[in-house]
């Protein structure tokens, strides 16, 4: 099994990403958001992006600062609106980027899919909504489902705790949230971590990605981000 690659700059770490590339990017809100490889990615200059996430962007930092930078095309999340997402509110009114909105657990289910190499499956979440339009519908045991297809990604930003070399990685609590799908299910795989131990120093138990699907780490310093209105 070959080691990740641990670098020492953000910008190596996000180099090579193409235009129109289909991006995962871990986070709940501002929680487990990988801030520093969205800034690597701004500077870095990919445009045409399709992003993929829980949410549509907090304040003007990490995933609200690539949409202000005029880098996304297309988001596919589940809370598109909330207080603090008004750079998402306002290019979405001006037409300016597309939104595919995706039930929480189905965008889960959705990359997890992709990761496990599944192709479709059925979930009743969304029948007989919107969200279902277009969309074939079974009905099994007298329920109907509708068919879902895997998300994959050209590359996943994930924000985790600690990695050792040979990239396994462990989460700090919530920020945990969508990161271990994203790293299964992407072409590459790029982490921030606070940390990088020797290989051995992470307790087996507690490793939640294993090293086989990070492609590159980046030991970044942790900041704190405040958005508009916050206190």
């Amino acid at each position: 099994m070959s080691r990740a690659e641990v670098l020492e700059s953000v910008d190596d770490a996000v180099a090579g990403i193409k235009d129109g590339s289909t991006v995962l990017v871990g986070g709940f809100g501002m929680a487990g958001m990988p801030f520093d490889l969205l800034d690597g990615l701004i500077r870095q200059g990919a445009r045409d992006l399709t992003i993929v996430s829980n949410n549509a962007g907090n304040g003007e930092v990490g995933l609200a600062a690539l949409l202000k930078a005029g880098r996304v095309r297309k988001v596919i999340c589940s809370f598109p609106r909330q207080s603090d997402s008004y750079v998402f509110d306002e290019l979405y009114r001006a037409g300016e980027v597309e939104l595919e909105v995706v039930p929480q657990g189905n965008l889960a289910e959705r990359l997890r899919a992709a990761g496990a190499g599944i192709g479709a499956f059925f979930c009743p979440t969304a029948v007989g909504t919107p969200l279902a339009e277009g969309k074939e519908v079974r009905t099994i045991d007298g329920r109907e489902y509708v068919l879902e297809y895997p998300i994959r990604g050209d590359v996943a930003l994930v924000g985790a705790h600690r990695a050792d070399g040979m990239g396994n990685l462990v989460y700090r609590r919530t920020a945990r949230n969508f990161g271990p799908v994203m790293a299964t299910a992407a072409t590459l795989t790029v982490v921030q971590v606070a940390e990088v131990v020797p290989v051995g120093a992470l307790d087996p138990e507690a490793v939640v990605t294993p090293g086989i699907y990070v492609d590159r780490i980046v030991p970044v310093r942790q900041r704190q981000y405040l958005t508009r209105g916050a206190r």
